[in-house]
């Protein structure tokens, strides 16, 4: 064994001539533990929430979303779209027309982006597990209906049992304006069959309507707004994102499910960031106690350092013990606070046992807990750092001051 670090654990649990060492040593195992733990946890529950935004965007998007890099609209048949349907991996292909509305409901008005999409919209999206009220219907019997999200509803007072249907208002496209405002306008009734719930952001957003009701209404013509594709789950997105870029050009934008969302998602890696770095503060005031644990140290065992060195124990090698000592501190504080941080997060995942304020208002009830590995060893890396820092100090200066000064 090394000799330095025998001394050292000696040391860590022995107990000293001054009982307050023994306090501190142990108030700075605590803060580091506190600390770490505090880290595993905190790091744990962001990525939880990351990911739940996440499942829930991933189930209204598509895999690979096409819209153009000017203009509103572009028509699909001036692109070649054929290669794109022809790459391997891909297994759905919808054309969507979205644009803004005024939608009414009796004294109710609210404008949203009324979305058309076509009948294989719900094959590569996961929209009929999203709807919480009716059902996904948009056309029975020669009869055309409505999916609307449920802060359209609530902004609506739409419901299921309403049997009037909803009005959406549009401007004619190209139409100047004129005396008559109601020449100047397009506008087309339709029922609800069902309401969506995803995010408030989606959810007050979207209504979804059938392709052709959109077209019409909006009188796109053959022009779109975007091209949706699903995708197999086996393949490669990154690799169909470049291919179809390389096909399409610079003229047209490829997004991915997460790219779709960028500003969410650098968010959400930012609070996690300035998160990590704020409990990072906290464990550099915690490491003060290290600092101070091996001060008092140092002058407690002042003799039993002159004997070493009067047997043969080089300067090197006493300042190895006392580093030695604060890396013991930091290596027991970080695994048990890893430790201890780990399964409080795996209780929380199986049983829920701190449950979200708001009394079940929220799409899950307790707070939503993901345990990313590399997380935690990026943690222990950090307080390890930091306990070794922490060292440093006392071991360099206080160290030449008391004892290897001495004749």
């Amino acid at each position: 064994m090394i000799l330095p670090l025998y001394i050292a654990k000696r040391y860590l649990v022995s107990k000293k001539k001054q009982h307050i060492i023994n306090i501190i040593s142990g108030i700075s195992v605590a803060g580091i533990i506190v600390g770490t733990m505090a880290m595993v946890i905190v790091l744990s529950v962001l990525n939880g929430f990351s990911s739940l935004i996440n499942l829930f965007f991933n189930s209204f998007d598509p895999d690979l979303k096409i819209t153009a890099v000017e203009g509103k609209m572009f028509e699909p048949e001036q692109s070649d779209v054929e290669k794109i349907k022809n790459i391997q991996g891909v297994i759905h292909y919808a054309e969507i027309i979205e644009e803004m509305a005024m939608l009414k409901l009796g004294n109710n008005q609210y404008f949203a982006t009324v979305k058309g999409v076509p009948s294989n919209y719900s094959e590569y999206t996961q929209i009929d597990s999203l709807t919480v009220y009716g059902e996904y219907k948009l056309e029975e019997n020669g009869t055309d209906y409505a999916v609307i999200g449920q802060g359209v509803a609530w902004n609506l007072s739409a419901g299921l049992a309403f049997t009037d249907p909803i009005q959406i208002i549009v401007p004619k496209k190209g139409r100047q304006m004129s005396l008559t405002p109601a020449q100047g306008i397009n506008y087309s009734s339709i029922l609800t069959s069902g309401i969506f719930s995803v995010l408030e952001e989606i959810d007050s957003k979207y209504i979804l309507v059938p392709f052709n009701f959109a077209r019409n209404l909006f009188e796109s013509g053959n022009q779109v707004s975007s091209i949706e594709l699903g995708l197999n789950a086996n393949t490669d997105v990154k690799k169909i994102q470049e291919e179809i870029q390389h096909i399409l050009g610079n003229s047209f934008s490829v997004k991915t499910k997460y790219q779709q969302h960028g500003l969410i998602n650098k968010t959400l890696k930012t609070e996690k960031l300035m998160a990590y770095l704020i409990l990072v503060f906290i464990l550099v005031i915690a490491s003060f106690n290290i600092l101070g644990s091996l001060s008092m140290l140092i002058i407690d065992k002042k003799e039993d350092m002159l004997i070493l060195k009067s047997m043969g124990a080089s300067s090197r090698l006493i300042r190895r013990i006392f580093i030695f000592e604060g890396w013991l501190i930091s290596v027991l504080g970080a695994l048990l606070g890893a430790v201890l941080g780990t399964v409080i997060c795996w209780v929380q995942i199986k049983s829920g046992i701190i449950p979200l304020p708001g009394n079940g208002s929220f799409v899950v009830s307790a707070y939503p807990v993901q345990i990313i590995f590399t997380d935690i060893i990026m943690i222990i890396g950090v307080v390890l750092t930091i306990g070794f820092l922490a060292a440093v100090y006392p071991v360099k200066f206080i160290s030449n001051k008391y004892l290897l000064n001495e004749n």
